[in-house]
């Protein structure tokens, strides 16, 4: 097992990405602490991977000392911490008529000041088991779409913190640091998010290849198998990296020759 004994906050982790990177650690031998708002959703994850090894629970990130009794809990659970994976996030449509400064602040407290807390939280623990920290990104960190400035913003802002503190924590104290940008996952959120668009219940099964290369877009547990190798002691010394997990480009793609062939999502 990759990750025999070792213990793991997976924030975000009651659905979507989260809960499958939480039962893929789980299944690699770590123990977890499941984190979310959804304390439903959240004791069904503990039900299916076992309460001997997770322990859940349930808090807004922005809330103060938040990220500290995350810390705590894992600690007074197992007795250390090994690794964090910051995966919660607000996804918020916005654009800059839309984007005021209290909406931004809010996106800006859980998708990005919150992973930065939470490290400095168990930066203690993770300095004494050389310990990893694996930031959940986006590809839209690189610019993002028309309609979710705010949101890329954030995911932008984590880019930076990830190779800075990839390169300043690895240096000072054998922290690792890295960070993986999803591209377009098959979330329950993501299926619901779009039906409020307008799309059909089965919009998914129907998705065009300038969007979609293999005809389907990617599964969580897709990202979940991905995330190992940065948790693992198998990626050694790398650190400060951001990994984009896409099934295209995101630079050089080829555009269609007929721009009014592109559908819209």
């Amino acid at each position: 097992m990759r990750l025999k004994d070792k213990v793991i906050i997976v924030t975000g982790s009651t659905m979507g990405i989260g809960k499958a990177i939480a039962k893929k650690v789980v299944s690699e031998g770590a123990k977890v602490v499941i984190h979310g708002l959804e304390e439903d959703l959240g004791k069904q994850v503990v039900a299916e991977i076992g309460s001997e090894n997770s322990v859940l629970h349930i808090e807004d990130l922005s809330n103060e000392g938040a990220t500290q009794r995350l810390v705590d809990l894992a600690i007074s659970t197992w007795g250390k911490l090994d690794s964090i994976v910051n995966n919660a996030a607000i996804v918020a449509a916005s654009d800059i008529h839309s984007t005021d400064k209290a909406f931004l602040n809010k996106l800006m407290e859980v998708n990005t000041y919150a992973p930065l807390f939470l490290i400095k939280s168990a930066l203690p623990h993770l300095i004494e088991n050389h310990g990893a920290v694996l930031n959940i990104g986006s590809i839209n960190a690189w610019s993002g779409e028309h309609n979710l400035l705010a949101y890329s913003i954030t995911k932008g802002a984590i880019m930076t913190m990830t190779r800075n503190l990839g390169d300043s924590l690895f240096r000072e104290n054998g922290v690792r640091v890295n960070q993986i940008n999803p591209g377009w996952v098959l979330t329950e959120k993501e299926v619901e998010r779009k039906k409020e668009h307008g799309l059909s219940d089965t919009w998914y099964q129907h998705l065009s290849k300038m969007y979609a290369p293999a005809g389907r877009i990617i599964w969580p547990e897709e990202i979940a198998a991905a995330t190992i190798y940065w948790l693992s002691d198998e990626s050694g010394p790398i650190s400060g990296q951001v990994v984009d997990l896409e099934q295209f480009p995101m630079i050089g793609r080829n555009i269609p020759k007929d721009p009014s062939t592109i559908p819209h999502k």
